[in-house]
């Protein structure tokens, strides 16, 4: 019998996607033993629309094709911008596993998604047909004897780096190349967003 494939969906604004994102993807995905990760942009909230610090699903994604074009097992995926909106994740999944049907479909989330996973729709369903897969977040430890059957915790390294602060930092002025991916700082300027001039 062939051995099926093993995929991890890795949500999230990615507003901009920096280093700390891929470093979460990539070492989930060795330690976990995933085949690839999907990098997948959340559709901007409606609630939030007309911000400036908010980019567009479109700015979002060419940064992060930007971000994971020399990554073989890393994948954007633009799932969730094609979806009916508001976007939950279980019909991600679900979706992705008709796309995938060669494959198992697991979520990669930080801890501090795990505190409040009770409140996801269809949050039973999502661990018993798919499994969840916890990465630790500053300030969110988890108790790894207390995780239901099919959630587990793996020790990724912690970057205390987050897209709100590189927002700000942009606007400031600062050159943040160094926090992200080749090409997405280069994108960020000619495009001028988050008020980069």
């Amino acid at each position: 019998m062939e051995k099926r494939r093993r995929i991890a969906l890795m949500g999230g604004s990615y507003n901009p996607v920096h280093i700390g994102h891929l470093m979460v993807a990539e070492y989930v995905r060795q330690a976990a033993h995933f085949d690839e990760v999907l990098m997948c942009v959340s559709p901007l909230n409606p609630l939030k629309a007309g911000r400036d610090d908010l980019a567009s699903d479109a700015h979002r994604m060419s940064m992060l094709e930007i971000a994971c074009r020399s990554r073989q097992s890393i994948t954007p995926c633009d799932i969730e911008l094609t979806m009916p909106r508001p976007s939950f994740t279980i019909d991600t999944l679900h979706e992705l596993s008709r796309r995938y049907s060669d494959a198992d479909i697991a979520i990669i989330i930080g801890s501090d998604n795990w505190r409040v996973f009770d409140r996801w729709r269809a949050a039973d369903e999502i661990i018993k047909r798919y499994g969840v897969i916890v990465y630790p977040r500053p300030g969110y430890d988890i108790d790894e004897n207390t995780l239901p059957d099919n959630v587990s915790a793996v020790a990724a390294p912690t970057v205390d780096l987050s897209s709100t602060l590189l927002r700000r930092l942009l606007s400031e002025g600062y050159d943040m190349s160094v926090f992200m991916p080749d090409g997405v700082y280069n994108y960020i300027k000619t495009n001028k967003l988050y008020g980069t001039t």
